[in-house]
């Protein structure tokens, strides 16, 4: 195993390091081998009360970070990535320690994470308002503001991502945070706080607050000096922290939640392709994913090679300590190992044949078997309820619009997937399907550009993307009453790269700098599909 330095365990507030007011602490596990990694601190509401006012006093009108230019805050995120990227070795070696994933993958997600950085600084002197022709004799525009004071609570999953879709489109909105990663991760979080400070974010802009949901979590959902919450994690704590949100005053709420997303392969697939795209969407991180694709529908065509072909890839897939070359470490804990071994036992205890895994791996550590189910039915538990571990559900299906009617028969709505080679097929399950991301031909294709979030008890709002921004930002509606006679104004010919630059008449044709100098250089595509009423398999 790599040696990997702790270096940052106590609460960071206003860029400081601090220790707990209660002065506890907590234990942070090493999954692969059960064994304490160090002793964390411990926040709850009076350390909750600390960041607040710390993050209100950055929020200020007059404060060193509302006065900074829009483009500076894009430079602040842009040394941010620089930073990550060069500390990538370190953030992946520790984020394996802490949370078990292979590190291979670790480190890739922290550069993966640092272009969702850039991404963002990129918006940070492109959030536009716009100008609206109201009637009479008055002039109308928005303007776009941060939404104040987020509180952000993470999950365990993917620590450094999902800290990074959380912070990243908050401070190039302009808002200030308070955040808590989870419990069972809080290493990598406490390390970004670091280089957020190291890139010079002003005093509490950034504050992170480790402990536990019920003390630290719920002092931040039901904080009246937060504006907004942000959360990432299971539907029944969203439910927890929406009607939390609203108790004392009004807060915006991001919900992203959980799901039991269907992967649906037709008979017109190549089988070994897609037995390895449903096996990456079924297995990717453990299946500790939101949007595993852990409901593989097989159409009755393929479906007996497709089973066989499952299994083997399953039984070939190497687990073990997360610092060697394997694609699968540990789960997360002792606790959703038992969950997930309990899945298993109620797959076969309901009458689901399993063709691949079924027990634990080894002795020592959260391993288990990446394990396989075929001949699911729809009303059974492993086919209902989100396992969040290495476990695929394999189910037949005959028709089209049966597999759509069984794809939608869920109380979630993240994701969906199509395998097929006909455009008709794939175009009618996307209209069809009720999902946030829908993905033909592949899985889990997530980029910074790509909003991300569910349908139904999937969750609220957008993440990434475009979307991502907004969820931060307030719109402002300003009127001027117009004087019939103008008044001169006290400025002359001063531009921004934001504004468009241009004259009228014989002053030239089109705009250089701002949103409409890039609409210069580009060309629309319009395409049309024409769409059965009933699609043809």
């Amino acid at each position: 195993m790599a040696k990997v330095e702790i270096k940052y365990t106590k609460l960071f507030i206003n860029n400081e390091w601090v220790d707990a007011v209660s002065k506890k602490t907590f234990p942070t596990i090493n999954p692969q081998d059960e064994t304490v990694i160090a002793q964390v601190a411990e926040g709850d509401k009076a350390d909750v009360d600390l960041a607040v006012a710390a993050a209100k006093k950055a929020f200020h009108r007059y404060s060193e970070w509302r006065t900074l230019d829009a483009s500076q805050r894009g430079l602040l995120l842009l040394k941010l990535a620089d930073l990550m990227e060069r500390d990538a070795k370190y953030l992946g070696e520790l984020e394996t320690l802490d949370c078990g994933k292979p590190v291979k993958q670790a480190e890739g997600e922290v550069l993966w994470s640092a272009g969702i950085i850039r991404y963002y600084a990129g918006k940070a002197d492109k959030i536009l308002g716009n100008t609206i022709p109201a009637d009479g004799d008055v002039m109308t525009f928005t303007l776009k503001e941060p939404v104040g004071v987020c509180g952000q609570i993470l999950p365990w999953n993917y620590p450094i991502p999902m800290f990074v879709w959380k912070i990243a489109p908050a401070f190039a909105a302009g808002c200030t945070v308070v955040l808590k990663p989870a419990e069972q991760t809080p290493l990598t979080a406490l390390a970004m706080a670091a280089l957020v400070k190291e890139a010079g974010f002003p005093p509490g802009v950034l504050n992170v607050i480790p402990g536990y949901g019920p003390t630290a979590g719920a002092a931040i959902s039901h904080h009246p000096g937060i504006d907004k919450v942000a959360f990432t994690g299971s539907t029944e704590v969203g439910r927890l922290i929406m009607g939390a949100a609203s108790a004392v005053n009004l807060k915006r709420v991001t919900l992203e939640l959980g799901g039991k997303s269907a992967l649906v392969v037709f008979n017109d697939a190549d089988v070994e392709k897609a037995a390895e795209i449903a096996h990456r969407a079924a297995f990717a991180n453990a299946g500790q994913c939101c949007v595993a694709g852990t409901r593989t529908y097989v159409q009755s065509g393929i479906y007996d090679k497709f089973v066989a072909k499952a299994a083997e890839i399953a039984k070939n897939r190497t687990v073990g300590n997360p610092y060697t070359d394997v694609q699968q470490g540990p789960q997360i804990d002792n606790d959703m190992f038992t969950k997930v071994m309990g899945y298993i036992d109620a797959g076969k205890k309901g009458g689901a044949r399993c063709v691949a895994g079924g027990a634990r791996q080894g002795n020592v550590g959260y391993f288990v078997q990446p394990t396989v189910f075929a001949d699911v039915k729809d009303d059974m538990k492993i086919a209902r309820e989100e396992i969040f571990g290495p476990v695929q559900s394999i189910l037949k299906f005959e028709t089209f619009e049966e597999v759509v009617d069984r794809a939608n028969d869920s109380n979630y709505g993240l994701g969906a997937g199509v395998i097929t080679n006909d455009i008709t097929t794939a175009l009618a399950f996307i209209k069809h399907v009720r999902a946030g991301s829908m993905w033909v031909n592949t899985y889990d294709q997530v980029s910074p550009q790509t909003p991300f979030g569910g349908f139904k008890d999937s969750g609220i709002g957008r993440e990434m993307g475009e979307d991502g921004i907004l969820q931060y930002l307030e719109t402002k509606t300003v009127s001027f009453s117009l004087p019939k006679k103008p008044q001169l104004v006290n400025t002359y010919e001063h531009v921004t790269p934001q504004t468009p630059f241009g004259g009228f008449k014989e002053s030239g044709i089109g705009r250089e700098l701002g949103e409409d100098g890039i609409l210069q250089y580009l060309e629309n595509k319009t395409v049309s599909f024409s769409l059965p009423k009933k699609p043809q398999l």
